[in-house]
């Protein structure tokens, strides 16, 4: 077997593997769009071959959910939050960020290790002091409710501080050689060159906030106020679920976030990317 010959078996392998891995990942999401115009039998059947729906497509699924749940106001509800959860992350992260890797100041590392400790512990920890603040406050069934937890982020000030710090000190020497301040050095140098950093935490944060659960469930439990996420957990019964119907409320859920990847597509990769995380 000649070279080319082996070159064009490995490609073909290598390619088989990641057809086969695209499969399985797309297999789940299809189930849940072909089960959202299935009836109720159909959609419980135990016949594995039972794929596409047999007694027609079931539309009044999407409507009996949108008519249950007023999904304009979750779409603007979950959209704000994301919004300014993204916001508010990004301004705190890069502050920090910029702090603990480029200024000097008494008992640094031990604040830097106060970060590290919280992104040590489950997130459920802080679930009962952040109720409280909130409770406190009167600022139940709020915006202000959903974005308290993602307003400050441990992750991003980690992921900020570590792209500072990789550029190089003789940038901001040769700025504060020429009379630019701290404020200045920050603002037209450092802040320009930490973009992908910035992308990074903005697409987790968006990510985070679209799949929070509980928080959204404890601090606005009424239907006005709440989520996506929160509202289509009430889809599913105690005793008995209506599979199509939550299917389809988890459809009309995806499309906004499949909106934002396929606008933002090439910002979602570079950012994944150059933080090196997974989803």
């Amino acid at each position: 077997m000649g070279w080319r010959a082996k070159q064009r078996l490995t490609s073909g392998t290598i390619h088989l593997f990641l057809i086969l891995g695209s499969l399985v990942m797309i297999t789940p999401f299809a189930w849940m769009v072909l089960t959202a115009f299935k009836s109720r039998s159909e959609s419980i059947s135990v016949n594995p071959f039972y794929i596409f729906p047999g007694n027609g497509w079931h539309f009044e699924n999407f409507i009996e959910v949108w008519n249950s749940y007023n999904f304009l106001i979750l779409y603007k509800n979950t959209l704000i939050m994301i919004f300014l959860r993204v916001l508010c992350a990004c301004l705190t992260a890069t502050l920090a960020g910029y702090a603990f890797g480029r200024l000097k100041f008494p008992f640094k590392k031990f604040f830097f290790a106060l970060i590290l400790v919280q992104m040590m512990v489950p997130g459920q920890i802080f679930i009962i002091p952040q109720y409280l603040i909130v409770s406190k406050l009167h600022m139940m069934n709020t915006q202000f409710a959903l974005l308290l937890p993602g307003a400050v982020t441990a992750f991003g000030t980690y992921l900020c501080k570590q792209g500072y710090q990789s550029l190089p000190v003789s940038l901001e020497e040769a700025a504060e050689l020429d009379g630019a301040s701290i404020t200045q050095r920050f603002l037209f140098i450092m802040l320009p060159l930490t973009r992908s950093s910035l992308v990074s935490l903005g697409i987790f944060t968006a990510l985070f906030a679209y799949k929070d659960l509980m928080w959204p469930m404890i601090v606005c439990p009424k239907t006005q106020c709440t989520t996506l996420t929160a509202a289509l957990s009430r889809l599913q019964g105690q005793f008995t679920s209506n599979y199509p119907q939550l299917m389809a409320g988890a459809v009309m859920a995806v499309i906004p976030m499949l909106i934002l990847y396929l606008i933002f597509q090439k910002q979602f990769v570079e950012g994944i990317a150059t933080s090196g995380g997974k989803l």
